[in-house]
């Protein structure tokens, strides 16, 4: 870990504030966190539960303003619940209790997230990528599809989609499937046609490419249980705060008339809506065939690493009655330790994975403490009340909206689920008549298709943003117009497909 000595003390570099972050970024989390613990515990909810969801909001802020990283923040939330557990977790009940000792408790409490399975799925899909990006084989993919489908432009936004798609099942996070393995085949495509980033040949064939593919990931970030990491945080949530479990099978199924009218219809509408200047040529596809030839036969790591993604491809969709998901892909790391398709080195080297794992672990167990502290219930029981006389097919709809288009408050989806998803089920589980399970599958299922709204809505959001083919008066134009398609098109599939 890379230290920095600061007043004679070495300080993790983590710790510390991030080039350039203004000190109100700082201090906002802190300030939310302080403004809502000053004011009275509302009727009908213990102080204690009152100064947990303070210290909660204060880390939602700094998820949002991100003035360090992430994985930062909700490690310093988690560490400040467990320190003043006695004020903040537990309550007189708890601590009347004979032998019971807060600190040790609260203590079990904080680490509950790191032995949480979906927490370590994640982290083990991650490897699954560092595959893709070790031996190739997701560059292959991409570069073979442009070689067959790149002579029209239209078809080539096909063949952006359908690598995106093929990558998507194995690929937890959208950043390093997009941002790390598509666009760097695809930014080198305009420039065959004379399109330039910031200038306006960008519209000739740039433009339309970068758009189709944050569009394809979007929908494919949906489709796929573990095609987007918050999707496995959501189902977690889920099963915690609604008793609601949702299997890989399940989540595909729900998805699947939805994600297949998307794909399909994601390039003819960015044909239409941001029609490039170039509609064919014979240049990308020659491209595309030298850098194969670079490239050379497959190799046995990308043969290796095909064949143990279709297995645990295979093992999550029809094995879920004798092996659990995450010790499918436990088993599928391992196997590629040992069959040398990446090396220990690799694994450990790979920062993103490691901050993922702290991340993820310390925001289930702070949302995990909302329902413990009675927090959840309470608003429930609030709202629940407050919503009478608005029938569950109604209330569903119009929270699901609010859900999703509330998304333009929040840089990351991770910081969106967190937030919202337990207050959306807490919600739904308090009005009379409302099929929970329905409405907490349409909830998730929003969370990849939420990422084109924004230039920095989803993690390859602003790799696509800061391409330089996209201007931003375009994306937001853009983001609205498939944002409020995709919700559209989502919304009325679902209500006959789904409920």
């Amino acid at each position: 870990m890379t230290s920095v000595v600061q007043g004679g003390t070495a300080v993790p570099a983590a710790a510390l504030p991030k080039p350039g972050v203004p000190w109100w970024k700082m201090l906002a989390p802190i300030a939310a966190a302080l403004a809502i613990a000053l004011v009275p515990a509302p009727e009908g909810l213990p102080q204690h539960a009152w100064y947990f969801f303070a210290i909660f909001v204060g880390v939602i802020v700094g998820l949002m303003l991100e003035p360090l990283p992430g994985a930062a923040v909700g490690l310093i939330g988690v560490s400040l619940v467990t320190v003043l557990s006695p004020y903040v977790l537990f309550g007189p009940a708890d601590l009347a209790k004979a032998g019971f000792k807060p600190a040790n408790a609260g203590l079990t409490w904080a680490l509950s997230g790191f032995s949480n399975t979906v927490v370590w799925l994640i982290f083990a899909a991650f490897m699954f990528a560092l595959g893709y990006e070790k031996t190739g084989l997701g560059r292959r993919i991409a570069l073979w599809l442009v070689k067959v489908m790149g002579k029209k432009t239209l078809t080539l936004g096909y063949a952006v989609t359908i690598a995106d798609t093929l990558l998507a099942p194995f690929t937890p996070s959208n950043t390093a499937r997009s941002g790390g393995t598509v666009f760097p085949v695809i930014r080198n495509l305009p420039a065959l046609y004379d399109s330039k980033p910031n200038d306006p040949s960008s519209r000739r064939i740039g433009g339309y490419l970068m758009w189709v593919a944050i569009a394809a990931t979007s929908v494919t970030s949906s489709m796929f249980l573990t095609a987007l990491a918050p999707n496995l945080l959501a189902v977690e949530l889920i099963n915690k705060t609604a008793k609601v479990s949702i299997s890989w099978m399940e989540w595909f199924m729900a998805f699947a008339p939805v994600g297949i009218i998307l794909l399909i219809a994601t390039p003819l509408l960015a044909y239409v809506f941001y029609k490039p200047e170039v509609t064919g040529g014979d240049e990308v596809p020659n491209w595309a065939r030298g850098e194969l030839g670079k490239m050379g036969g497959l190799s046995g790591r990308e043969m290796g690493l095909a064949v143990l993604v279709v297995l645990a491809l295979a093992l999550w969709i029809w094995g879920g009655d004798f092996i659990n998901a995450t010790t499918v892909a436990i088993v599928v790391v391992a196997l590629m330790v040992i069959g040398k398709v990446v090396s220990w080195d690799d694994i450990l080297a790979n920062k993103q994975a490691w901050n993922t794992l702290v991340w993820f672990a310390t925001l289930v167990a702070l949302a995990d403490g909302l329902n413990r502290v009675g927090f959840v219930k309470w608003f429930a029981d609030t709202v629940g009340a407050q919503m009478t006389g608005f029938s569950p097919t109604v209330a569903m709809i119009a929270l699901v909206a609010v859900f999703f288009f509330t998304h333009y408050l929040f840089a990351s989806v991770t910081a969106h689920v967190t937030a919202m998803l337990p207050v959306m089920l807490a919600v739904g589980l308090g009005i009379p008549g409302m099929d929970i399970r329905t409405f907490a599958m349409l909830l998730a299922l929003t969370l990849g298709i939420m990422g084109i709204l924004t230039p920095y809505a989803t993690g390859p959001s602003p790799v696509y943003y800061g391409s330089g083919y996209i201007p931003a008066k375009d994306y937001w134009r853009l983001g609205a117009i498939f944002g409020v398609i995709f919700f559209t098109v989502f919304l009325l599939v679902s209500l006959v497909w789904i409920v």
